[in-house]
């Protein structure tokens, strides 16, 4: 049997614990399938083989399978083993198919597990529909403030956006969204109006997977911009998200500050020592 080496300890404000070992195993897994270009069918190797590729128990393989077929990655068939999901013939296949001709030949699926989950990940695994209306997009050097929390140079090329976001034709959040352009260059040449960030992010060479974040969140009341953007037109307040998300080589990768209609917003967290 193997024996299981976690990755290294990452430095600065993240932990290598961030992620279970199992949770680390099936976004690597994912990402390798992506790479690959696994169709739905595709047959994955062996449990044995998984467990001695990755250096891990066939329990732990196990687990990392699991939580691949919990998130709609994967399915087992008895006897046979594990395939891609998908048949080619249903509604979610087809809103699989129109986010990969969104988003680019080579954009592969959200890696699933305990990874960092993007607006257009959230709606496509939920079956809702989304709608993004670009409020300001474009290159600019980074401040002093920015060049501290992206890790970049002051001066250093940044792609910001703002962007009013909808799901099925419900005003949700405004975001502004600031990513070191040298990371995936072609933010800059995207139509966030019909791309997913993530997506285009996950076509970058090499790919770039947003796989922890500091998040916090408060409350106040909206400006006057924000209760024209949202449509609030009574006392709701909104919901101020600030993330800070760090790639797979923990390095920083975007910074955004999301703000919700309080009511058509609620945060969930799992807590691990």
């Amino acid at each position: 049997m193997p024996t299981e080496q976690p990755p290294p300890p990452s430095p600065g404000l993240l932990d290598a614990d961030v992620l279970p070992l199992y949770g680390r195993i099936a976004a690597r897994l994912a990402d390798d399938i992506a790479a690959g270009g696994g169709r739905a069918g595709d047959r994955v190797p062996s449990e044995r083989v998984l467990a001695a590729r990755y250096g891990v128990s066939r329990v732990t393989m196990r687990s990392a399978l699991a939580e691949l077929a919990e998130q709609g990655v994967l399915e087992s068939s008895p006897a046979r083993g594990w395939f891609l999901t998908g048949d080619g013939g249903d509604g979610d296949e087809a809103r699989r198919t129109e986010d990969r001709e969104a988003s680019g030949p080579a954009a592969a699926p959200p890696p699933p597990g305990r990874s960092v989950q993007g607006f257009a990940d959230y709606a496509l695994r939920h079956g809702l529909s989304t709608r993004t209306r670009v409020l300001s997009s474009g290159v600019r050097a980074a401040t002093v403030q920015e060049a501290e929390d992206l890790r970049v140079a002051p001066g250093a090329p940044l792609f910001e956006m703002r962007r009013l976001r909808f799901l099925d034709e419900l005003v949700v959040v405004v975001e502004h969204n600031r990513l070191p352009l040298a990371l995936c260059p072609r933010l800059a040449d995207t139509d966030f109006a019909t791309a997913s960030l993530y997506a285009t992010l996950r076509t970058a060479t090499p790919g770039q997977f947003p796989r922890v974040a500091d998040y916090s969140v408060e409350a106040r009341q909206p400006t006057g911009e924000e209760r024209e953007l949202l449509e609030i037109t009574d006392v709701t307040p909104v919901l101020v998200a600030t993330q800070l998300a760090y790639n797979q080589d923990v390095r920083p990768l975007e910074l955004t500050v999301a703000i919700y209609r309080g009511d058509r917003y609620r945060f969930r967290a799992s807590i691990t020592d």
